[in-house]
């Protein structure tokens, strides 16, 4: 049967047949997305990716898309679900960043960053919805008891605004309350969401991050934010979160990534507004 693999059972020594969970994960041929693949696979999964760049490996396979391109998203994941009959787990990870003074920044970065980083993902959340509903509720052909997962990459960013990332801030809050949203949609067919925040990354999107005008001070705290993610937390550990979301029967609605992730979410909910706001103005616009 499509779908299926053998493995060993820890109890018995028995041979059992197992339905092999089926994974899409956009932007997958790099940094958060290309972590979160291999360690699917390493955990039994089988990973399908959407990435522009073409992905040079082996151990899955990549659909080259644009997530923006939404008739092609609609053909690879119809092309999935034919070859597979189920899709279990979606991470929407594909992102971009642009930085700098808003009043610098273009009306055309504005909407290409709003259509990468949230209209892309909830046109994606959207087209793959259908082909979960009817595998994880009583009677599907394929029933998952665990329940399907949307997992949709946001930032701790979206909680604690960052100046001169205005925009990239304003997508990733948008994430978490779509996730949120959808998550009381999706609950009566047993499909769980959940916004996964990380921090701090040291992946290529750094390099990768689009900065426009030429405001000294947008600069400046540009730099400073491009040093911390230098250092940051490996894109394996954001990984990590997201298995443990993916094999997680009810998983929470947020989770974010890291100990400094979880103070800086834990004091956005204890400290008055103005005053998170004063601190980042210290840490990023002195």
């Amino acid at each position: 049967m499509v779908g299926k693999y053998a493995k060993v059972s820890h109890i018995t020594g028995v041979i059992v047949l197992t339905m092999q969970k089926i994974a899409v994960i956009t932007g997958a041929t790099s940094g958060i997305g290309l972590a979160c693949a291999k360690l699917l696979i390493s955990k039994g999964y089988k990973v399908y990716g959407i990435a522009r760049r073409p992905y040079s490996g082996t151990d899955f396979e990549c659909f080259s898309a644009d997530v923006c391109d939404y008739a092609a998203i609609d053909r690879i994941l119809k092309e999935i679900y034919t070859r597979e009959g189920h899709i279990d787990v979606l991470v929407n990870n594909a992102g971009m960043g642009i930085a700098g003074a808003i009043e610098e920044a273009s009306p055309e970065s504005i909407d290409k960053i709003v259509g990468v980083n949230l209209t892309a993902l909830c046109v994606l959340c959207s087209k793959t919805v259908p082909y979960m509903r009817g595998n994880c509720a009583k009677g599907g052909s394929h029933v998952n008891p665990e329940g399907a997962k949307i997992i949709n990459i946001s930032s701790v960013g979206g909680i604690m605004p960052l100046p001169y990332q205005a925009m990239y801030s304003a997508t990733k809050a948008g994430v978490e309350v779509f996730s949120r949203a959808i998550a009381n949609e999706l609950k009566p067919y047993n499909i769980k969401v959940c916004a996964v925040l990380p921090n701090d990354t040291k992946t290529g999107f750094t390099e990768a991050r689009l900065c426009e005008g030429t405001n000294s001070r947008a600069i400046k705290s540009v730099e400073k934010m491009a040093r911390d993610e230098r250092r940051g937390k490996s894109p394996q550990l954001v990984a990590r979160v997201v298995y443990k979301v993916a094999r997680h029967k009810n998983p929470p609605l947020r989770v974010s990534v890291g100990g400094i992730s979880k103070l800086e979410v834990f004091l956005s909910r204890l400290l008055p507004v103005r005053l998170i706001n004063y601190i980042i103005y210290k840490m990023y616009c002195k």
